[in-house]
């Protein structure tokens, strides 16, 4: 099947709201990056959105953005960055988070992932509420569906 056509078939039959995991456990701004490394490794999950005191979506953080080794200048003073609770998911997250609606083809969801080279993107409701995310691998399983 050539390119052109499974994007076809894509566009047509498949919206975000089919492939995305619902279950979405969520980081706050104010968790500690420890709590959120140890929420991520229980849950088996790469990103989490980040939401705000309405759960309103305002980033996305992800094990990479936990486990990378940079430094901090605070003030003048280099600090290693530390995976303990003292650093906030607010100071390492991505913000704003690019998002997808469940009603996004997974034709430009695909392009957006692939633009961006993200792992995942969250799916939020006309309030920026997160309803759920949408991973690679979802996307892989949407293709794969579609070959069948």
């Amino acid at each position: 099947m050539s390119t052109s056509a499974l994007q076809a078939r894509l566009k047509n039959k498949h919206l975000v709201r089919h492939w995305m995991s619902s279950e979405v456990v969520s980081a706050n701004l104010h968790d500690g990056l420890h709590q959120t490394r140890e929420r991520m490794d229980e849950r088996g999950v790469r990103h989490m959105p980040v939401v705000d005191g309405e759960e309103q979506l305002v980033g996305i953080i992800s094990d990479r953005d936990i486990r990378r080794p940079n430094t901090l200048d605070v003030g003048g003073v280099i600090d290693a960055f530390r995976v303990d609770n003292t650093m906030k998911v607010e100071e390492a997250m991505s913000s704003p988070a690019a998002h997808v609606s469940p009603d996004t083809t997974i034709d430009a969801a695909l392009t957006l992932i692939g633009a961006r080279k993200f792992g995942a993107l969250p799916v939020v409701d006309e309030n920026l509420r997160v309803v759920g995310m949408l991973s690679a691998w979802d996307l892989l399983r949407a293709f794969r569906a579609c070959l069948d």
